[in-house]
């Protein structure tokens, strides 16, 4: 049998356990490949729930390597690639995307991260927000007929898919944290005390973390400490 479909669907049937026990069942009877129009099956989607299913039914269970849509952002993003850390779908309410972006901003590798056109946008604003300016690429229907690959800062990309949504299967690959130092607490104090004489600590924090090369989070969060 050939168990071929669109990814979501694929995804969708096999987050069901009554459809995995169907097709798990068959597997005495016949063999059966998983194959998807969209990327590696089993990478980012349930897909792993059916093969511990299948191997606990005493089945065996190999791979043929297809495409991949994160590898294949890497080949062609432009950013470094001796390391890198593959994040899957970041969360998406803000508070948990924000504490999920938190938790990789000193990771020195090349971010991998899968995104929907709609999302896309505030996960690259986000994405700026928590990790500081850096070099990222937003590509798109990877190996399709509207491959795109655009590259940018992330403040660049947040703004530009903004006022022009995409549409698509994406990938957002942003490069790692630059080599120079960030700002100490001090230097950063001083900066924001005399940004916060001028401006609002959302303005304040925003300047001074473009100038000084700091994640907005972390200068935010100064100001407003700064600014009791």
């Amino acid at each position: 049998m050939l168990f071929e479909e669109r990814k979501a669907v694929v995804a969708d049937r096999l987050s069901s356990e009554r459809d995995r026990e169907a097709i798990v069942a068959r597997l005495g009877e016949e063999a059966i490949a998983l194959v998807s129009d969209a990327g590696t099956p089993l990478i980012s989607d349930p897909g792993y729930k059916l093969v511990r299913a299948a191997r606990a039914a005493g089945h065996s269970v190999h791979t043929v390597p297809g495409p991949s849509a994160a590898v294949a952002a890497l080949t062609v993003a432009g950013l470094p690639t001796d390391r890198f850390l593959f994040l899957g779908f970041v969360p998406a309410k803000a508070k948990a995307r924000a504490d999920a972006i938190g938790e990789i901003a000193d990771v020195r590798a090349t971010l991998v991260i899968y995104e929907s056109g709609p999302r896309l946008a505030a996960t690259l604003a986000a994405l700026g927000d928590g990790l500081g300016d850096r070099e990222a690429a937003v590509a798109r229907e990877l190996t399709k007929l509207h491959e795109e690959c655009v590259t940018g800062t992330l403040e660049d990309l947040a703004e530009r898919y903004a006022a022009t949504p995409a549409r698509g299967e994406i990938v957002i690959v942003v490069g790692p944290p630059r080599e120079t130092p960030q700002a100490g607490e001090n230097e950063l104090d001083a900066a924001l005390d005399e940004a916060l004489m001028r401006l609002s600590p959302s303005r304040a924090a925003a300047e001074v973390a473009e100038r000084l090369r700091v994640p907005r989070k972390r200068a935010y969060a100064r100001a407003l400490e700064r600014s009791k």
